[in-house]
């Protein structure tokens, strides 16, 4: 590992989806921030190659283009995390296809790959004298979406579902859900992460995971996973894929972002989309959900508050936890809130609220225009 005398900035976001003729404009009221980080990182949501044909099993899906990445690329971004549930959506083809693309501009590419040795391994990037690993794992995926020893994929993070019903003599009655790590998945990723603590100096791992438009609720599994990997040697957990904020936990010193929420994902939707039974069912998890046809941002009312986690590592060592509160508006922009605006203390009261909902003890302070967020007492 090296030592370094100088400080290390790192800015990460949520899902991303260009699904317009220009994603430029996707980034026009942030790309300063990411453009200012010594390293950026995002998770894409989309396939942007036209290659392969939509599997059976999507539910719902879009395509972007192969010049999107070009649009990743200038707004600042680094690192692409891709493990997630529309990686295979078009195919092995089209999955290979987007990350040679998103190679081309330079954007490393994590949580993908043509075996799951590959998928695993991390990205590994220097900046600031110090080696950085990125691990990108998926727990959300349509059947055989992730990589095996033979077949092409994402990095999988799997659970199973257990329900439990509450009352045993009375048949129809509700129950409790219970979630687990699937074993293989957990001791593959910890060994991963264990490895690459020996080798590098920071080490961030990203898990596309958690109960989708539900607020504030965090399943079992995920906070099994996050204290496995900050036990084997993770810097900071960042979760997507709910494009809902959820509550930040500090374990061990260390943050588990469970949903950064969105930071580009356009969802133009079409009344026949809306009346199809698939979104009905989606759209039930969130009553608070009102489609609108005008607009690129559909999502439940909630979902337009976001934020950037922002992790500074002093020369220390020191780890720094922040997040850039954003808006998320009617054309799927995420606009960076700055002090007075009232949206910053939604977002602050907000985490404040979802997280003593699900037994986090997190302190979140407004400190000029960011966020400092610290273990509770």
């Amino acid at each position: 590992m090296h030592e370094s005398t100088e400080a290390l900035t790192v800015v990460v976001v949520g899902d991303i989806g260009p699904d317009r003729p220009d994603a430029r404009e996707l980034f026009n009221l942030n790309r300063s921030v990411l453009q200012e980080a010594d390293l950026s990182i995002g998770q894409l949501e989309l396939i942007l190659s036209p290659l392969g044909e939509r599997l059976p099993q999507v539910r719902h899906t879009a395509r972007a283009k192969a010049e999107d990445a070009e649009a990743l690329r200038e707004a600042g971004l680094d690192v692409i995390t891709f493990a997630g549930n529309h990686t295979l959506d078009f195919g092995t083809s089209a999955m290979l296809d987007t990350v040679r693309i998103l190679e081309a501009q330079g954007l490393a590419v994590a949580g993908v790959g043509i075996d799951l040795p590959s998928a695993i391994e991390p990205v590994l990037i220097e900046r600031r004298g110090r080696r950085i690993a990125v691990f990108s794992f998926a727990s959300v995926m349509p059947q055989d979406y992730w990589a095996t020893d033979r077949r092409a994929g994402c990095a999988p993070a799997r659970a199973f579902t257990f329900y439990e019903q509450i009352e045993h003599d009375q048949p129809g009655t509700p129950s409790r859900v219970h979630t687990f790590p699937h074993r293989e998945d957990l001791r593959q990723a910890v060994e991963a992460v264990r490895a690459a603590r020996a080798a590098t100096d920071v080490v961030l791992v990203a898990m596309h995971w958690g109960i989708h438009f539900i607020p504030a609720v965090i399943a079992d599994y995920q906070r099994d996973y996050a204290h496995a990997l900050i036990d084997a040697g993770a810097d900071a957990i960042l979760g997507h894929h709910p494009h809902i904020l959820k509550g930040v936990e500090i374990y061990d010193g260390r943050p588990i972002f469970y949903s950064l929420g969105n930071f580009g994902m356009d969802t133009p939707i079409t009344p026949e989309h809306v009346a199809s039974k698939g979104f009905q069912e989606i759209q039930a998890l969130n009553p608070t959900w009102v489609p609108n046809f005008e607009h690129r941002f559909n999502f439940p009312p909630d979902s337009r508050k976001t934020i950037f986690a922002k992790l500074t590592f002093s020369s220390a060592g020191e780890l720094s936890v922040r997040a850039i509160p954003a808006w998320i508006n009617d054309d799927s922009q995420a606009e960076i809130l700055h002090a007075g605006d009232p949206r910053l203390n939604e977002v602050v009261d907000y985490l404040a609220a979802i997280s003593r909902e699900v037994d986090l003890e997190t302190d979140y302070r407004i400190d000029g225009d960011e966020i400092l967020i610290e273990s509770g007492s």
